[in-house]
């Protein structure tokens, strides 16, 4: 299980305006300062797509943390 804090900190690292919600191309950003410069918006968009819950095509915090505490 993942600490809330720490989830919390990595989820705002990829929510570069802060509006609570992450999409492909904030994905991609992140990615890319993180040292990937190789995942494209189209696989972004299919990993968000992937964790998606309510299939808005965003990634909000509680999705994220859905994913973070699976067994």
């Amino acid at each position: 299980m993942a600490d809330i804090e720490s989830a919390r900190k990595a989820f705002e690292r990829f929510d570069l305006d802060g509006d609570g919600r992450i999409t492909a191309a904030e994905y991609k950003s992140a990615m890319a300062q993180l040292g990937d410069p190789f995942v494209t918006e189209t696989v972004a968009q299919a990993i968000i797509n992937a964790q998606d819950g309510n299939k808005d095509g965003l990634l909000s915090f509680e999705e994220f943390w859905a994913v973070q505490n699976k067994d």
